[in-house]
């Protein structure tokens, strides 16, 4: 990809929140032009989780925008600071991984960031090389270069400490090592979240005290989940996953609302500001239907994790479910052993998997957010019959379908 420098800039900048500072990203481009080095692109990953969603990849897709105009990415699995347990957003001390935990996560992560990234061009590495590898003075050597009264700056640990509530002496080891990892593999450029922009700002004063040039720091905004308000989330249920299949992926993804979809435009594809702000004139001015435009969005996002065939019949299968208010055409049958002739309705939901917890299957029914032979029940204490000659058609908000039979001993 050939763009001026000004095109460049555009093109890396595009969506971010925060360039500190700009002029020194500038200044760097500038540089590669003339010398032909190629900049070093950090993002650093805590493998705190088996499975990326799609608020991971905003920060990913901006590696590959780097990655496309010839840049080194790395992509910095956090196995030694997974130890420490990242405490950024945390009104508590979070809870730290094991190693066989990270381990198994972080092998999840290599599979899907190749979904975005080119794996020919993407170096993969572990902090605990250089991390494992300081000594006891090296460490105390580190620490002695940010005070307490810095660490107190960053807005949680502030909040916790004026609320009285613990902060560990190991948390405030997690900038640190954070940002030794620039100093280690002399970074040219951080990305993370917005939440992240502390500890990016740590890694630029540890290159400066180690006499490097120091990092620019580049923040992407934090993506809503499909409710529109709270951060993507795989314990809030708000979460589109990378690896979803992609009719689940294209439904979730017409769930969001008109004004949250212009968001996802922005941070999740490849398209310019400009691009964007056309269409959404367009839908202003009533010239494009937003239902259009999100089914567009959808079949975009789609192809790219999955393929432009897979996309096309996600959009087709949607529109037959939703739009003509048919069925599933793969409805899955699922047989489940219960102890009497008839089951609560709450029960049966967790043993076919269509719900998480009784909690959970409880409050969906109490919403009207499930139907049985396509009526809403919004009794917690109905039951299915064990003894019904034919499968149990049960749907669990708009995407999940099974046929659910009964077997009583």
């Amino acid at each position: 990809m050939k763009l001026s420098l000004e095109e460049q800039l555009a093109y890396l900048t595009k969506g971010c929140v925060d360039v500190v500072p700009a002029a020194e990203l500038k200044s760097k481009l500038e540089k590669c032009a003339s010398t032909g080095r190629k900049l070093t692109i950090k993002v650093g990953f805590d493998p705190s989780a088996p499975d990326l969603h799609l608020g991971h990849t905003v920060v990913i897709r901006k590696m590959h925008h780097f990655q496309q105009l010839g840049h080194k990415v790395v992509f910095l699995i956090g196995d030694f600071t997974g130890l420490i347990g990242d405490p950024t957003g945390k009104k508590s001390t979070r809870p730290q991984l094991t190693e066989q935990e990270i381990k198994a996560n972080a092998a999840t992560y290599e599979r899907q960031i190749f979904k975005l990234l080119d794996p020919e061009k993407t170096v993969i590495d572990f902090n605990s090389r250089w991390l494992g590898a300081l000594s006891s003075s090296d460490w105390i050597r580190l620490a002695a270069k940010v005070t307490v009264a810095q660490m107190l700056e960053r807005d949680d640990f502030k909040k916790r400490y004026e609320a009285q509530q613990p902060i560990s002496l190991h948390e405030f080891l997690y900038p640190l090592a954070q940002g030794y990892d620039s100093v280690a593999l002399e970074v040219d450029v951080e990305l993370g979240g917005t939440d992240q922009l502390f500890n990016l700002l740590v890694g630029r004063h540890l290159m400066r005290e180690d006499g490097q040039e120091p990092q620019v720091v580049m923040t992407l905004p934090l993506l809503e989940g499909l409710d529109g308000v709270e951060k993507m989330s795989k314990s809030l249920g708000n979460y589109v996953a990378v690896e979803d299949a992609p009719f689940e992926m294209f439904g979730k993804l017409m769930s969001i609302s008109d004004e949250l979809m212009w968001k996802y435009w922005l941070l999740l594809s490849d398209r310019s500001e400009a691009e964007i702000e056309a269409d959404r004139a367009r839908v202003a001015a009533g010239e494009l239907h937003p239902m259009d435009a999100k089914k567009q969005l959808a079949r975009t996002i789609v192809e790219e994790f999955h393929s432009t065939d897979e996309a096309a019949q996600a959009q087709h299968e949607f529109e037959r479910v939703f739009s003509a208010r048919n069925l599933p055409q793969d409805i899955p049958e699922i047989e489940l052993g219960v102890d009497s002739v008839s089951v609560l309705l709450a029960k049966a939901l967790v043993l076919a998997g269509l719900a998480p917890s009784n909690s959970e299957a409880r409050r969906l029914i109490t919403q009207g957010g499930v139907k049985v032979e396509g009526e809403a029940v919004r009794d917690i204490k109905a039951t299915l019959d064990a003894n019904s000659s034919a499968p149990i058609l049960v749907q669990v908000g708009k995407r999940k379908f099974a046929r659910l039979t009964l077997r009583c001993p």
